[in-house]
């Protein structure tokens, strides 16, 4: 089993409003399978062009070397996402069984992603769903942006599902903001950002789905506060610290405060209890304790997609 490094937690408070360096990655869990660290706001995971010296790829190599995979691509194997302005809990899969793991909890949508946000203006309700599909911009100058269903150039939408709660209404730098909590139900390209634009409270420091407009904060204001990723044998669940607090950068203020984040995330750790013992009864339903029918096997299309999944960072 892995351990969470309650060292690093407190050791990322004091980094949070610090640029990426080659050396300050803090690492929030880890096991012989699967390294959790805090990525910081503008890096990339990884890249193939020579100039960019400073990825989370780079980093781990710098400071795990002895993990690295000499038989992929990139040296690790990423099991999500977070986008270059993003910051926060990011997932490694430190071998090819622990990425098939990871992979089919992704596949089975039993993963549970919490990220904290500021988002321009106050929003007026404590919690809603955004439920607006997404697709990709056609629109020139704009190809590299996702939209929602009904803008003008929006190809392929795909239905996708917000559930968003309001924390504190507050002001940063003497604008009206919301601290808000989002959690994705779907996992489309810049979802949360383009569902936060979608209903007029776009999130602080976004330049591009502001329209180029909002470049005056140091950083974009999204982080991935919590994952929780159900992995047989391993189930990994990790907090970070919360960097959209008035002691870590003090042009915010909180004004009003709505709903508890602990309170929040404490419900959802229950439910992931419940989950979990729910499991446990499939577990043994499928081991014969109960009779059952056969549980549905993987479709060559699925097996396929795992594959792939797999051997997507393989050196080519």
């Amino acid at each position: 089993m892995g351990r969470k490094l309650q060292r690093g937690l407190l050791s990322v408070r004091g980094l949070d409003m610090e640029p990426a360096s080659i050396g300050n990655l803090c690492t929030l869990y880890q096991s012989s399978d699967f390294l959790v660290v805090n990525k910081h706001w503008d890096v990339r995971i990884d890249s193939k062009m020579w100039y960019e010296k400073l990825t989370v790829q780079s980093q781990l190599k710098h400071q795990f070397p002895e993990l690295a995979d000499p038989n992929t691509y990139y040296g690790f194997r990423f099991c999500h996402q977070l986008d270059f302005s993003t910051s926060g809990a990011l997932c490694i899969a430190l071998n090819k069984m622990a990425a098939a793991k990871a992979y089919r909890c992704f596949r089975d949508r039993l993963v549970t992603k919490i990220y904290l946000a500021l988002v321009r203006g106050h929003v007026s309700l404590g919690r809603m769903a955004i439920n607006h599909a997404i697709g990709k911009s056609t629109t020139v100058g704009m190809t590299h942006m996702m939209c929602t269903v009904g803008m003008h150039g929006c190809q392929n939408p795909k239905p996708c599902q917000t559930e968003l709660t309001v924390l504190e209404r507050g002001f940063y730098s003497g604008d009206p903001v919301t601290k808000v909590l989002l959690q994705p139900l779907t996992g489309r390209t810049h979802q949360l950002r383009v569902h936060c634009s979608s209903i007029g409270h776009p999130i602080v420091g976004d330049y591009t789905y502001s329209l180029k407009t909002d470049n005056g904060p140091y950083r974009m204001m999204l982080h991935a506060y919590y994952l929780q990723i159900p992995v047989e044998g391993e189930p990994i669940e990790v907090t970070t610290s919360d960097p959209f607090t008035h002691t870590v950068d003090n042009n915010w203020e909180m004004g009003t405060h709505v709903n508890n984040l602990h309170n929040i995330i404490g419900e959802l750790k229950e439910k992931y209890i419940t989950e979990q013992c729910e499991r446990s009864s499939t577990l043994e339903v499928q081991a014969g304790k109960i009779p059952m029918k056969t549980p549905r096997e993987e479709t060559n299309e699925e097996r396929e997609k795992c594959l792939q999944w797999l051997n997507e960072w393989a050196v080519s």
